[in-house]
C-alpha cells in the first residue's frame, strides 16, 4: 500500500527562535491509516501539521530542511490551492472554519473558491452531508447548531474537497464525552467506508487509541516514541513525555504485571472487569 504522507528529515526553525520547532522528523502514513500525535504543549505538533498542509514554508518563513510529500508530491513545491485539495484540516474550534449563513452553503464554500462546476459541486456537497448525517440541516444556520453538529458541518466541508489526507487538530476538546465518542466512531467509519487517511492531534487518548493504528509521541521537536497504542501506552516512559495515559490503561498495566489480565490489546472497562472477575473464580 502506498504512503499518502511521507515526512523525511523535516526540520524547521522560526526566525525569532533559537531552537528548531521540529528536528530531524520522519513519518510515513499509508493510505487508510489513522495516526495519533501526542506530546506536551510546545513539542512541535502544530509546526508539523503546518508543514503537512503547506503553511510551513508557504505562509511561515524560517529555516526549513528535509521534505514533506502528500500523495507523492512535495509540499514545498505545491501551491496552497493545490494543497487545499490534497490535505483537509479540521480545526480544534469548528467555528474558525464556518463562514456562511446556511450549512449547505458552508459545505460548498471551499468548492466555490476553487471554481468547481456547479453540477459537480452539488454532487459533492450532497455526498458529504449524507456521509456526515447532516442532510436534514442543509438550510439551518450554523450558529444555531450544537458543537457536535458544527464539528460535522466543518468536517463535511473538508470531505467535500475529497482530500487524500485529513488532519484533525484536537477534535474532541470542545465536545462532551458522548459527542466525542460519536466523532471518533465517525472517523472510524470514514476510514472503513472511504479509506480516508487521518492524522489526529489529541490529548484525550481514551477514545482515539481504540481506533488508531499508531501512536506517535513528540518531545522538543523530535519523535521519541512510536508504535501501536498498546505498545506506546504500556511503556513507562510515555507519561514522562506528557502523554495522558488513560486511567483504564493504567489499571490494566498494574493488573497485567500480576498476570491478572492479558498483556496484549487495550481493554475497555467492561472487558477488564470481565477478565478480573473470570480470573477470580
Amino acid at each position: 500500500m502506498s504512503d499518502i504522507l511521507e515526512v523525511k528529515g523535516l526540520s524547521f526553525r522560526y526566525p525569532d527562535s533559537t531552537r528548531r520547532a521540529v528536528a530531524d522528523f520522519d513519518l510515513s502514513v499509508p493510505q487508510g491509516e489513522i495516526v495519533v500525535l501526542a506530546g506536551p504543549s510546545g513539542c512541535g505538533k502544530s509546526t508539523l501539521l503546518r508543514a503537512v498542509n503547506g503553511l510551513v514554508p508557504h505562509m511561515y518563513s524560517g529555516e526549513y530542511g528535509g521534505e514533506v510529500k502528500v500523495g507523492g508530491v512535495a509540499v514545498k513545491d505545491s501551491s496552497m490551492r493545490d494543497l487545499a485539495q490534497r490535505v483537509g484540516f479540521l480545526f480544534q474550534n469548528p467555528e474558525n472554519q464556518i463562514f456562511m449563513f446556511t450549512v449547505e452553503r458552508d459545505v460548498a464554500f471551499g468548492l466555490e473558491n476553487l471554481g468547481v462546476p456547479r453540477e459537480e459541486m452539488r454532487t459533492r456537497v450532497d455526498e458529504a452531508m449524507r456521509l456526515l448525517d447532516i442532510s436534514d440541516l442543509a438550510q439551518r444556520a450554523p450558529h444555531e447548531l450544537s458543537d457536535g453538529q458544527k464539528q460535522r458541518v466543518a468536517l463535511a466541508g473538508v470531505l467535500a474537497m475529497r482530500p487524500q489526507l485529513v488532519i484533525l487538530d484536537e477534535p474532541t476538546s470542545l465536545l462532551d464525552p458522548k459527542t466525542a465518542a460519536e466523532l471518533v466512531a465517525l472517523v472510524a467509519r470514514l476510514r472503513r467506508e472511504l479509506g480516508t487517511t487521518f492524522v489526529v492531534v489529541e490529548h484525550r487518548l481514551d477514545l482515539l487509541v481504540k481506533v488508531a493504528d499508531r501512536l506517535v509521541v513528540m518531545n522538543e521537536g523530535r519523535k521519541v516514541m512510536e508504535g501501536t497504542p498498546r505498545d506506546v501506552l504500556f511503556r513507562d516512559e510515555a507519561e514522562s513525555y506528557g502523554v495522558a495515559v488513560p486511567a483504564i490503561t493504567q489499571v490494566q498495566k498494574m493488573l497485567a504485571k500480576d498476570r491478572l489480565v492479558p498483556t496484549s490489546g487495550l481493554m475497555t472497562p467492561a472487558e477488564l472487569a470481565a477478565a478480573v472477575g473470570g480470573g477470580s473464580r
